[in-house]
């Protein structure tokens, strides 16, 4: 969750919207290998902005927005070529609520630890636009998740805190995140089966509810 430059993103959007238009005509396996490219562009250009130190709020809000216009681009190719477009909008909004969940755990967990992470820090010119765009589209969920937490731990002692925001509930969602997404929607259009990865990104949604119920338990047990 650093603040990135990505300089990649013209040609990341662009290998997504082929991969989407490959899809929608049926031309799975040409998608499945443009969104391999789309991976590997976007995780070389996420690593070579930390080496070169080029982190930058504006890589912070272009990444968090491409990603979602990627989903965009896919799940419409998906709906297109499964003739399931209801299907396809309940998993793309479902498969938002995960990467969304996991993002915030994560900031979350870093919080309790001392280290906060500002999901809206400042910004002006372009990127004070697409900080708007953020505000708009992803701050209503960040702060439903955030305060949802805030009403689980209420009156919570540190012990319990601490045992709500554990760890391997975060290494599960991280499963659950962009590159493991695509992967499975990589091997699901190799084996000519788009429609699987729809359920699959539905289930990840509903898979959040035994994770939640299982840091609850947590939490009471941490009192006993």
């Amino acid at each position: 969750y650093e603040i990135y430059q990505c300089d990649w993103s013209s040609d990341v959007c662009s290998s997504d919207l082929a991969a989407a238009i490959s899809i929608a005509t049926h031309h799975l396996v040409a998608g499945a290998a443009l969104l391999v490219v789309k991976t590997v562009l976007d995780n070389a250009d996420g690593q070579l902005a930390r080496a070169t130190n080029q982190i930058t709020v504006l890589g912070r809000y272009l990444d968090s927005e491409s990603d979602l216009l990627v989903n965009a681009f896919v799940f419409t190719g998906l709906g297109v070529a499964t003739h399931h477009p209801v299907l396809a909008l309940i998993s793309f909004f479902c498969v938002t609520l995960v990467l969304g969940v996991d993002f915030n755990m994560e900031r979350l967990y870093r919080a309790e630890l001392g280290e906060p992470f500002d999901p809206m820090p400042p910004a002006s010119g372009v990127a004070g636009v697409l900080a708007a765009v953020y505000r708009a589209v992803y701050a209503p969920q960040d702060v439903w998740i955030e305060r949802y937490a805030a009403w689980r731990l209420r009156g919570a002692s540190p012990a319990q805190r601490r045992a709500y925001h554990d760890r391997t509930t975060l290494q599960i969602l991280a499963n659950f995140g962009l590159s493991t997404q695509l992967a499975a929607l990589v091997v699901c259009l190799v084996l000519g089966a788009p429609a699987v990865y729809l359920w699959i990104g539905v289930g990840c949604a509903i898979a959040l509810i035994p994770l939640e119920v299982r840091r609850g338990r947590r939490q009471a047990l941490s009192h006993l």
